[in-house]
Protein backbone atom coordinates (compact mmCIF):
# COMPACT_ATOMS: atom_id res chain seq x y z
CA UNK A 1 0.00 0.00 0.00
CA UNK A 2 1.45 3.63 -0.69
CA UNK A 3 1.67 5.75 1.98
CA UNK A 4 -0.13 8.96 2.10
CA UNK A 5 1.43 12.18 1.05
CA UNK A 6 0.92 15.41 2.80
CA UNK A 7 2.94 18.30 1.48
CA UNK A 8 3.63 21.10 4.41
CA UNK A 9 3.68 24.84 3.35
CA UNK A 10 4.85 27.15 6.09
CA UNK A 11 8.02 30.23 5.53
CA UNK A 12 9.50 28.83 9.21
CA UNK A 13 11.83 25.96 8.54
CA UNK A 14 11.56 24.77 12.23
CA UNK A 15 7.90 24.32 11.84
CA UNK A 16 8.04 22.50 8.38
CA UNK A 17 10.98 20.39 10.26
CA UNK A 18 9.05 19.22 13.06
CA UNK A 19 5.62 18.98 11.22
CA UNK A 20 7.11 16.72 8.58
CA UNK A 21 9.13 14.74 11.40
CA UNK A 22 5.56 14.04 13.11
CA UNK A 23 3.92 13.61 10.74
CA UNK A 24 6.03 10.45 9.06
CA UNK A 25 7.88 9.34 11.89
CA UNK A 26 4.33 9.08 14.03
CA UNK A 27 1.65 9.32 10.99
CA UNK A 28 3.51 7.08 8.13
CA UNK A 29 2.74 10.14 6.03
CA UNK A 30 5.15 10.76 3.08
CA UNK A 31 6.15 14.67 3.67
CA UNK A 32 7.32 17.11 1.12
CA UNK A 33 7.56 20.78 2.20
CA UNK A 34 7.66 24.09 1.01
CA UNK A 35 8.51 27.44 2.60
CA UNK A 36 5.79 29.53 0.65
CA UNK A 37 3.16 30.16 -0.98
CA UNK A 38 4.31 30.16 -4.29
CA UNK A 39 6.31 27.49 -4.04
CA UNK A 40 3.83 25.12 -2.21
CA UNK A 41 1.36 25.75 -5.47
CA UNK A 42 4.36 24.75 -7.54
CA UNK A 43 4.57 21.52 -5.47
CA UNK A 44 1.35 20.59 -5.11
CA UNK A 45 0.41 20.76 -9.09
CA UNK A 46 3.50 18.94 -9.64
CA UNK A 47 3.47 16.21 -6.74
CA UNK A 48 -0.49 16.33 -6.05
CA UNK A 49 -0.42 14.90 -2.60
CA UNK A 50 -3.36 13.70 -0.81
CA UNK A 51 -3.38 16.65 1.62
CA UNK A 52 -1.74 19.86 2.22
CA UNK A 53 -1.24 21.90 5.79
CA UNK A 54 -0.51 25.09 5.11
CA UNK A 55 0.35 28.12 7.27
CA UNK A 56 -1.73 30.88 7.30
CA UNK A 57 0.62 34.10 7.64
CA UNK A 58 3.63 33.94 5.24
CA UNK A 59 5.04 36.29 3.61
CA UNK A 60 5.15 35.64 0.05
CA UNK A 61 1.05 34.72 -0.53
CA UNK A 62 -0.80 34.39 2.85
CA UNK A 63 -2.51 30.59 3.69
CA UNK A 64 -6.00 31.88 2.24
CA UNK A 65 -4.56 32.72 -0.95
CA UNK A 66 -2.53 29.99 -1.50
CA UNK A 67 -5.69 28.09 -1.04
CA UNK A 68 -7.55 29.99 -3.00
CA UNK A 69 -5.13 29.65 -6.03
CA UNK A 70 -4.92 25.76 -5.50
CA UNK A 71 -8.97 25.87 -5.88
CA UNK A 72 -8.52 28.15 -9.36
CA UNK A 73 -6.49 25.04 -10.66
CA UNK A 74 -8.72 21.99 -11.57
CA UNK A 75 -5.50 20.10 -10.76
CA UNK A 76 -5.44 20.63 -7.02
CA UNK A 77 -9.04 21.84 -6.38
CA UNK A 78 -9.82 18.60 -4.89
CA UNK A 79 -6.79 18.57 -2.50
CA UNK A 80 -7.88 19.01 0.97
CA UNK A 81 -5.95 21.94 2.68
CA UNK A 82 -5.77 21.76 6.76
CA UNK A 83 -4.88 25.87 7.35
CA UNK A 84 -2.13 26.02 10.60
CA UNK A 85 -2.45 29.10 12.48
CA UNK A 86 -1.65 31.19 15.53
CA UNK A 87 -4.42 33.36 15.08
CA UNK A 88 -7.07 31.84 17.51
CA UNK A 89 -9.67 34.02 17.93
CA UNK A 90 -13.20 32.45 17.36
CA UNK A 91 -14.13 35.23 14.13
CA UNK A 92 -10.68 34.03 12.44
CA UNK A 93 -11.62 30.14 12.91
CA UNK A 94 -15.13 30.88 11.67
CA UNK A 95 -13.79 33.20 8.40
CA UNK A 96 -11.33 30.52 8.24
CA UNK A 97 -14.01 27.48 8.06
CA UNK A 98 -15.96 30.00 5.50
CA UNK A 99 -13.35 29.87 2.68
CA UNK A 100 -14.04 25.73 2.67
CA UNK A 101 -10.86 24.45 4.11
CA UNK A 102 -11.08 20.80 5.60
CA UNK A 103 -9.62 22.25 9.07
CA UNK A 104 -8.00 24.65 10.94
CA UNK A 105 -5.27 23.77 13.50
CA UNK A 106 -3.03 26.40 16.23
CA UNK A 107 0.07 26.85 16.88
CA UNK A 108 1.92 25.97 18.62
CA UNK A 109 0.76 22.55 18.12
CA UNK A 110 1.57 19.19 20.30
CA UNK A 111 3.80 17.14 17.84
CA UNK A 112 2.53 13.90 19.30
CA UNK A 113 -0.41 15.15 18.68
CA UNK A 114 -0.58 16.80 14.94
CA UNK A 115 -0.81 13.02 12.67
CA UNK A 116 -4.11 12.44 14.74
CA UNK A 117 -5.48 15.90 14.66
CA UNK A 118 -5.01 15.92 10.56
CA UNK A 119 -6.27 12.33 10.21
CA UNK A 120 -9.15 13.69 12.66
CA UNK A 121 -9.97 16.48 10.08
CA UNK A 122 -9.59 14.53 7.05
CA UNK A 123 -11.73 11.62 7.52
CA UNK A 124 -15.61 12.80 7.17
CA UNK A 125 -13.43 13.91 3.52
CA UNK A 126 -12.42 10.23 2.71
CA UNK A 127 -15.70 8.83 3.93
CA UNK A 128 -17.41 11.23 1.52
CA UNK A 129 -14.50 10.11 -1.24
CA UNK A 130 -15.15 6.25 -0.13
CA UNK A 131 -19.26 6.60 -0.39
CA UNK A 132 -19.19 8.22 -4.06
CA UNK A 133 -17.28 5.05 -5.53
Amino acid sequence: MERRHILVIDDEADIREVAGISLEAIGGWRVSTAGGGQEGIAKAVAERPDAILCDVMMPDIDGPATFARLQENPDTAGIPVVLLTARVQHADRVGFAQLGVAGVLSKPFDPMELSDRVDALLAPLAAGASEKQ
